[in-house]
C-alpha cells in the first residue's frame, strides 16, 4: 500500500511540476492571439474569447523580425557546428591519444568552465571591436567557437567505446581520421545530438553578448528584438507575447524531436 501511495504521490508531484513548467509557454502562445480586453481582464483570462491574429502580423512591422530571426539562426547554427567540430577533435585526443600530462591538460581544459562569462566579456568586447567586427555576424560568433562542456560530454561517451575495436582498427591500418569518421562517430549519434541541442539552445538564448556587440536592428538577434517590443505600441502585451511565441517555436521543436537523444546522450559515459 505504501509503495502504491508513493507511486501516486510521485506522479502528482511530476504533474504539478509539468504544469508549472508548461504554463508560461501555454500563456505566451494563447496570449499572442488574445485581444486587449482579454489581456487586461481581471482575473486573467486563460482562453481567448476571440482570435486576434493581428499581433503575429504586426510584430513583423514593428521590428525587423525576419532579419533578426535569420541572424539568430545563423549565429546559433555556426556556433553549434563549430563547437561540434572542435569538441569532437578535442574529445578524441583526450580519449584515445596517449600524450604526456593528458590528465592534467584535461583538468585545465575543464577549469575553463569555472570562469564566469562576465569576467571575460570585456576583453572579448575590446578584442572584437579592435578587429572592426562589432555589429557583424563574425563578431556574434567568434567568442563561442570552442567550449569545454561539449568536449567533456563527448569524451565521456568516447571512453565507453570498446578498446578492442579501436585496437583492431589500428591493426588493420585505419588512420585516426578514418576511425573517427567511419567507425566512432556513427556510433555516437546520441551524444552528438545532445551536444548539438545544448549548444544550439545556449546560443539561441544569448542576450548580453548580442546586446553589447550589436547596435543596428538589422544585425541584432531575436532576443534583442523582443525586448524592443516593450517600447513599441505603448508596450502592447499581445505584441510582446506574439514575439515571444515566435521565438519559442524553434526551441520547442528542437526539444520535442531531440528529447530522446538528449537523455541518451547525457547519460552516456556515466559509469566513468
Amino acid at each position: 500500500m505504501s509503495r502504491r501511495f508513493s507511486g501516486v504521490a510521485g506522479w502528482v508531484v511530476l504533474v504539478i511540476a509539468a504544469i508549472g513548467v508548461l504554463f508560461p509557454v501555454y500563456y505566451a502562445v494563447v496570449g499572442s492571439v488574445m485581444g486587449p480586453s482579454d489581456l487586461a481582464s481581471y482575473p486573467p483570462s486563460l482562453f481567448p474569447h476571440s482570435l486576434h491574429l493581428d499581433n503575429l502580423r504586426d510584430v513583423f512591422l514593428v521590428i525587423p523580425l525576419g532579419r533578426q530571426y535569420l541572424n539568430s539562426v545563423l549565429q546559433s547554427g555556426l556556433i553549434t557546428l563549430s563547437q561540434l567540430v572542435t569538441s569532437v577533435l578535442a574529445a578524441y585526443a583526450f580519449a584515445f591519444l596517449p600524450f604526456r600530462w593528458r590528465a592534467g591538460v584535461f583538468g585545465v581544459f575543464l577549469a575553463t568552465l569555472m570562469v564566469p562569462w562576465e569576467a571575460i566579456i570585456l576583453p572579448n568586447y575590446l578584442l572584437i571591436s579592435g578587429w572592426g567586427l562589432a555589429d557583424t555576424l563574425p563578431g556574434l560568433v567568434l567568442p563561442f567557437l570552442v567550449n569545454a562542456f561539449g568536449t567533456f560530454l563527448l569524451r565521456q561517451s568516447f571512453l565507453q567505446f570498446p578498446r578492442e575495436l579501436r585496437d583492431a582498427a589500428r591493426v588493420d591500418g585505419c588512420s585516426h581520421l578514418r576511425f573517427l569518421w567511419r567507425i566512432l562517430l556513427p556510433l555516437q549519434k546520441p551524444a552528438l545530438a545532445a551536444t548539438a541541442v545544448y549548444v544550439f539552445l545556449s546560443a539561441w538564448n544569448q542576450y548580453f553578448w548580442p546586446l553589447l556587440i550589436t547596435s543596428t536592428p538589422t544585425m541584432q538577434t531575436l532576443q534583442i528584438g523582443i525586448t524592443q517590443l516593450r517600447d513599441a505600441e505603448a508596450a502592447d502585451p499581445g505584441l510582446i507575447l506574439a514575439g515571444v511565441t515566435l521565438s519559442l517555436l524553434p526551441t520547442l521543436a528542437l526539444v520535442i524531436f531531440g528529447q530522446r537523444f538528449i537523455v541518451r546522450g547525457l547519460v552516456a559515459g556515466s559509469s566513468r
